[in-house]
């Protein structure tokens, strides 16, 4: 062929393009929830720790006063309600008698408010509990020891 020029085609196709577009859109819809789930898995000690820093502050109080209703008064001062050290949660405390009480954190903002496996945790002076969605999840799954 006479005048005829052979040209190299260095791009790619539209198919090859949408394949690779595909097996993206797969891959983020598997690795997107895992991901999900291990933050909100990672962000219930923000729960569990301010629930048991003030647990232990209504210890202390009952150590030396033998008497919950005392603890949020002066000196002690231990607040009704605070917003957990990451601010993930709210940490309710409430006197229920002079020997017992009762501390519950519920989620306050994103990604714990769609954390349906541990939906509130409750701490009272002799019993630490999570409550969920029905799925079958543990107390002690939630509060982190298995």
């Amino acid at each position: 062929m006479i005048g005829s020029i052979r040209v190299k085609n260095n791009g790619f196709t539209l198919i090859e393009l949408m394949i690779t577009v595909a097996i993206v859109a797969i891959l983020v819809s598997i690795a997107y929830p895992a991901y999900s789930s291990f933050v909100q898995k990672s962000n219930r000690t923000d729960a569990t720790q301010s629930m048991s820093f003030t647990a232990q502050q209504l210890e202390r109080c009952y150590s030396q006063g033998f008497n919950f209703t005392l603890c949020q008064a002066p000196p002690y001062n231990v607040p009704a309600a605070l917003t957990s050290s990451q601010g993930f949660y709210t940490v309710t405390v409430t006197i229920l008698s002079a020997t017992t009480y009762q501390v519950v954190a519920t989620p306050l903002r994103a990604p714990q408010l769609g954390d349906f496996s541990c939906q509130q945790f409750m701490l009272t002076n002799n019993v630490q509990s999570a409550t969920n969605g029905g799925g079958g999840v543990t107390t002690s799954t939630c509060w982190g020891s298995s």
